[in-house]
């Protein structure tokens, strides 16, 4: 089993991948500077969590050595987010990279995987959109990702095997909760006000499950070096409207539930092929949208996410206007 590093692992993705990991014998240190609660993770023997800066390279120094894979989620989270403070977005979501990569490098790290986004593809018009294609960021988000993406790819070597995954959005339950991300903002308001407002309608938005994102992360832990140094994959389920989205939500939280539709000037649309890691990894995603609305509605039928509509821990744009960070 390996020692893993996991950046932002007291996120939305990494407080599911995290317990999923240890699960599978897995020694992990999460570096997080937990803005979203300090009770994310559960202890564990093997779990050792670090409160930190991903900027402050004197901690990377002492961090680092000893693990054999660093897991790169850490960033300021959705264009919103971003766009609040373009500054502090640019500082951790770029200007912090090159160090972490130059710093996991020095100390021997063997396996660098970077979490990217599928927005970095921009709108395409092609029914397949597959990892080959040109990169067409529309936000400064999704272009310092890519200019991440290819910053790794210059650090690549035999004895530094780097690895870019670029997953749909997210969906499902997880001990962070996020609910501004589309699936999750529909369950929430079906569940509570019976009545969901859909911009548009006809965007496609591919989706993951998010335990279908932690089984991906496996998969890229265990390949072999030759199947993924140097490789980007796409990860998603499938391709689906705004609307086919708020129909599978409806579905299953009840035909009473109102579907109300506004314009919007946002008419992003993305769609990914996510044939490539299926071929190379036989990686295939076994939980559907479907799946990730009937969680959340246990997790707000059990009372697991109180104040869901208010509470601000919820939603990223909300916290980051509450604190003051640098």
């Amino acid at each position: 089993m390996s020692k893993i590093l996991i950046t932002g692992g007291s996120g939305y993705v990494g407080s599911y991948l995290v317990p999923y990991l240890l699960n599978l014998g897995h020694k992990i240190s999460v570096l997080d500077l937990m803005i979203y609660g300090e009770n994310n993770l559960k202890k564990d023997e093997n779990l050792n969590i670090i409160k930190g800066d991903i900027r402050d390279q004197e901690l990377l120094k002492k961090v680092i050595p000893g693990h054999d894979i660093v897991i790169h989620l850490a960033c300021i989270s959705n264009d919103p987010s971003f766009e609040l403070n373009p500054y502090l977005g640019k500082s951790i979501n770029l200007d912090s990279f090159e160090p972490l990569v130059e710093i996991s490098k020095k100390n021997l790290v063997k396996r660098f995987i970077f979490a990217s986004s599928s927005s970095v593809y921009g709108i395409k018009k092609e029914k397949d959109v597959v990892e080959e294609m040109k990169l067409e960021p529309l936000t400064d988000y999704s272009k310092f990702k890519a200019d991440c993406e290819k910053i790794l790819f210059k650090h690549k070597s035999n004895d530094f095997e780097t690895v870019v995954i670029r997953p749909a959005t997210v969906c499902g339950y997880a001990p962070r909760q996020r609910l501004d991300v589309v699936v999750n903002i529909l369950t929430n308001l079906a569940y509570h006000n019976r009545k969901m407002i859909i911009f548009g309608g006809e965007q496609l938005r591919p989706n993951i499950h998010i335990k279908d994102v932690a089984k991906a992360y496996k998969f890229l832990i265990n390949a072999t070096a030759k199947k993924v140094n140097g490789e980007i994959f796409n990860v998603g389920y499938e391709n689906q409207s705004v609307l086919e989205l708020g129909e599978i939500v409806k579905k299953i939280i009840g035909e009473d539930v109102k579907i109300e539709f506004k314009t919007t000037d946002d008419n992003r649309s993305y769609h990914i092929s996510s044939k490539k890691i299926e071929k190379i990894l036989g990686f295939k995603a076994e939980h559907s949208i479907a799946d990730a609305v009937k969680d959340l509605k246990e997790a707000f039928q059990k009372d697991l996410l109180p104040n869901s509509l208010e509470d601000k821990k919820y939603f990223n744009i909300k916290m980051m206007k509450s604190i003051k960070l640098i």
